[in-house]
């Protein structure tokens, strides 16, 4: 293959990379999204439950039960949300090893693409002519 042809073949392999690369960067920043609004969630319901903990004294035996459900029910939904976060964080550091993975090809492809450039650069460059014979001693 033609060094020409091996360069346009790379350009193209460069811009398909730097596509997969931006690709990757909307589905890092859509996984902070949601990581973000569910650490937000979570605080929320934290101090939700927290709040829903601190009342005492009900009226009755009724209003006791109904309490106590409600709190436990809360736990629940702090708990899960907690979970979701937890696993949203997950997914939020695989999306940015995948942006960093995609840098790195895109980066290969552009090296490699330099490098050929750099090649056919110095095909068109003349090589320089026999070195000068020195004349005389080294003390000159």
């Amino acid at each position: 293959m033609s060094d020409k042809r091996r360069l346009a073949r790379l350009k193209r392999l460069e811009m398909v990379r730097a596509v997969a690369k931006q690709a990757a960067a909307a589905e890092a920043a859509a996984a902070e999204g949601t990581l973000a609004q569910l650490l937000a969630l979570a605080e929320r319901t934290g101090r939700l439950a927290a709040d829903y903990a601190a009342r005492i004294a009900p009226a009755d035996g009724d209003a006791l039960r109904r309490l106590t459900g409600f709190r436990s029910g809360l736990a629940g939904v702090e708990q899960a949300t907690r979970a979701d976060a937890h696993r949203a964080q997950a997914v939020a550091d695989a999306r940015l090893l995948d942006l960093s993975q995609a840098e790195r090809r895109r980066q290969a492809a552009a090296d490699r693409a330099d490098a050929v450039r750099r090649a056919i650069a110095a095909t068109g460059v003349e090589p320089p002519l026999g070195g000068r014979t020195r004349i005389g001693t080294d003390l000159d």
